[in-house]
């Protein structure tokens, strides 16, 4: 009886637990989101922003080992040689022995060296620096990106959420028609025809609800994804795409952002092409002598026959060299100043492409949203005169002077004038991302 019990309390407990850590893995936590808060959560998060900054840090790493191939380089190096059979030297039939056989002969010495003269080494410090600001701008344009994406992201959840509550106040009063039809219906003051439309009417806006809101969970979960946060967190954001009706303006594109100055892939081709002409630079120092300096000291003992090490007699000995060393002729040096030169070229060509391209996508994101603003005010008007309609064709169904079909084409129209002012409000703010991500701005609507 006993361990009946026992079984019963071990297995309320593994349940209990069980309840527990589903209800902690369901939810985690809420997050209120605003524009500027999503897009600061995702640069903390982003694992891509991380890996730029990360790349940004071996570059500088770079930068200081390239000057440091300046500094005096230090070597100790030390030698035991044991003569088993000296080798012997004839001379005129004078024979002499060049050693001592079953002899040692110990050497211990350092060499410090050091460049004098390396044109190459003075090049390659300010390639390195120009590989930082290539870094710099390659982490800037992951920047860019992000909030681009997350931008669009954050438009497109608005646009879900307001969608789900167009739908819902439409099957409310869809629905709410419906009753009133059916008891009608049931008092025998209207056709079954009417009930059938009604019914139908509400059955259809249940199932664009239940589509919305299909829509707006997977807006939310990008979002989610973009932020870096896992997807057992809630967001909520307080806000409607008509708040941001006032807020729309006419692209206003400066002279010197019509140059594209500031958008990240001009920049990376310019500072490319700088790259560029920098290694070209350091292929043309191999053209040029160098010259270095080495300094040498040793400690040396010959020709022992013992091994103990420490009873030797030393001497010392010191000598420094200068090494000048001129190139006369090495055939792939060419070669590799003319396949640079050539890739300087590509790259220009490159950036005309490019330049052009952006041009165009500018102009193009200007046009959709002068004509984003005319569609906002005209979606508005049309929303006033579809709520009017509604108002009109429901007081003609009550006299009995409209049709069901009517009623039900009125409250259609209002809901379409309202997903469609949505959209234009949606398709300004997009477009205005993207022309800000074109120019190279990192700011947002707030």
């Amino acid at each position: 009886m006993m361990k009946g019990k026992k079984w019963i309390a071990c297995l309320l407990t593994a349940l209990t637990s069980l309840a527990a850590a589903a209800q902690e893995t369901e939810q985690v936590g809420t997050l209120d989101l605003t524009l500027p808060r999503a897009i600061e959560i995702a640069l903390a998060e982003n694992p891509t922003i991380r890996v730029a900054d990360k790349d940004i840090e071996l570059k500088k790493i770079a930068n200081r080992e390239s000057w440091m191939a300046l500094l005096p380089e230090v070597n100790v190096t030390g030698n035991l040689q044991h003569t088993l059979l000296a080798a012997e030297m004839n001379l005129g039939g004078n024979k002499f022995k060049m050693g001592r056989d079953n002899s040692n002969t110990v050497a211990a010495g350092a060499t410090l060296s050091m460049p004098l003269f390396a044109p190459a080494v003075y090049q390659n410090m300010k390639l390195t620096k120009q590989d930082i600001l290539v870094a710099q701008e390659k982490a800037r344009a992951s920047r860019l990106d992000l909030i681009n994406q997350v931008s669009k992201a954050f438009y497109q959840t608005l646009l879900a959420q307001d969608a789900y509550k167009v739908m819902q106040e439409s099957y409310q009063i869809a629905k709410e028609n419906f009753d009133v039809v059916n008891a009608k219906f049931e008092q025998g003051r209207v056709s079954e025809y009417d009930k059938i439309s009604a019914e139908v009417q509400m059955r259809s806006m249940n199932s664009s609800l239940v589509s919305t809101q299909t829509g707006l969970t997977l807006a939310q979960l990008q979002l989610k994804v973009l932020m870096g946060v896992t997807e057992n967190v809630g967001i909520v954001i307080d806000d409607r795409l008509e708040n941001y009706e006032d807020r729309l303006t006419l692209a206003n594109i400066e002279a010197d952002e019509q140059d594209l100055q500031n958008n990240s892939a001009m920049r990376q081709l310019d500072l490319n092409q700088q790259l560029l002409e920098r290694t070209l630079k350091i292929q043309r120092t191999s053209f040029m002598p160098t010259l270095g300096f080495q300094l040498t000291g040793q400690y040396q003992s010959l020709y022992n026959d013992h091994w103990r090490l420490w009873d030797y007699e030393y001497a010392p000995s010191a000598s420094f060299t200068l090494v000048l060393s001129i190139p006369i002729f090495k055939a792939t040096n060419w070669t590799a100043l003319k396949k640079t030169k050539l890739q300087i070229s590509e790259l220009q060509d490159t950036r005309v492409n490019t330049r052009r391209q952006l041009s165009i996508a500018t102009e193009s994101y200007s046009k959709n949203m002068a004509s984003s603003i005319v569609q906002v005010s005209s979606n508005h008007e049309a929303i006033r005169q579809a709520q009017k309609a509604v108002k009109i064709t429901e007081k003609r169904y009550e006299v009995g002077r409209g049709t069901i079909l009517e009623l039900n084409q009125s409250q259609v129209a209002l809901t379409q004038a309202r997903l469609t002012y949505n959209q234009s409000i949606y398709d300004y703010l997009i477009n205005r991302a993207d022309l800000d991500y074109t120019l190279g701005r990192e700011t947002y609507l707030k």
